[in-house]
């Protein structure tokens, strides 16, 4: 990421030592409940044509890309899905696993020996002991009244394993574009391209105010918001923008898009991070503009933070 825009993200997990070899992935005998959309498929404009994004997120260039009919979920992954899913199965979460996530300063809620310290380059995220998908704001928090929020501090491999368990699979970029998209060809947002409604109204979850010392919160939030909040774009789904960023299938590459094939794009064969798309409650025009339908992130699949989660599709079309 250029410096004039760092990473909505946070940095990744430091693994030294511990190994990276995911958790193992629990049989398909989960039971996935949430809300479906079917689509149809079809073509359309993939990227950024208003230049909005970073160079070095590779929004560019903009090309046709054609994606198969799939089904896809009308929300992000909530607490209590994954909740359903950690109980069937008995699978602990990476940030369980290595007993600490990354938790952005306001939000913390855990003793100050549980504190690793701000991060270099990004000092409003801190690493805190006892932070993960239980305890989102560290071990003083819980999920009361949560079980309609998106999960956070689940790792891309925790997204897989879910996946797994209910025998689905995280969408591809190219799949997740067209289904934020809502039909809109080329349009900023899921809803258009004016970020709030002529009535003032905020479209979607995100920082207002000063970054990172101060959220005024005329979006009514902090941190994540229930997975219906918001309208929902013309699909039928419902905050692909803002709340927190989801993890896709793909590799992420800053320069695949212009050597990627127009039909159903599966990013590069290998690569160190896994994309993320959509932004999150931190997003803020003053550091990171990723709030849009083109916007591109990344992280190592084996981190977490208190600001990514996930939405899932059907392995079979329709």
């Amino acid at each position: 990421m250029s410096e004039e825009q760092p990473s909505c993200c946070a940095p990744s997990r430091p693994v030294v030592g511990l190994g990276s070899a995911p958790p193992p992935a629990p049989a398909a005998t989960g039971q996935h409940g949430v809300e479906q959309v079917a689509l149809e498929g079809g073509v359309f404009a993939m990227g950024d044509g208003y230049g909005d994004g970073n160079p070095g997120d590779g929004e560019v260039p903009i090309h046709q890309v054609r994606v198969q009919p799939f089904s896809i979920d009308a929300t992000s992954v909530t607490n209590r899905d994954f909740a359903r899913f950690a109980e069937d199965s008995g699978y602990r979460t990476e940030a369980e696993i290595y007993g600490f996530s990354a938790v952005f300063h306001l939000a913390v809620h855990a003793d100050p020996a549980d504190l690793m310290g701000p991060a270099a380059g990004t000092p409003w995220w801190t690493g805190v002991h006892g932070a993960d998908w239980r305890h989102p704001g560290g071990g003083r928090s819980d999920l009361d009244g949560l079980d309609d929020h998106p999960v956070v501090h689940v790792s891309w491999n925790d997204a897989v394993a879910y996946c797994s368990w209910a025998g689905r699979r995280l969408p591809t970029e190219a799949e997740w574009e067209f289904a934020s998209r809502g039909g809109l060809e080329g349009a900023r947002y899921p809803w258009g391209d004016d970020l709030v409604g002529e009535d003032g109204v905020w479209r979607c979850n995100i920082w207002q105010g000063v970054f990172p010392q101060s959220n005024t919160e005329q979006d009514g939030f902090l941190t994540t918001a229930p997975v219906r909040t918001f309208e929902p774009n013309g699909y039928g789904l419902w905050q692909t923008v803002g709340n927190v960023w989801e993890w896709c299938a793909d590799w992420f590459g800053p320069r695949y898009y212009k050597f990627s094939p127009d039909e159903d794009p599966r990013g590069p064969s290998l690569g160190a991070s896994r994309v993320m798309r959509g932004g999150s409650y931190l997003c803020h025009d003053s550091y990171c503009n990723r709030y849009r339908n083109a916007a591109r992130s990344s992280n190592t699949p084996e981190s977490s933070m208190g600001n990514a989660g996930f939405r899932t599709v059907a392995v079979t079309a329709g």
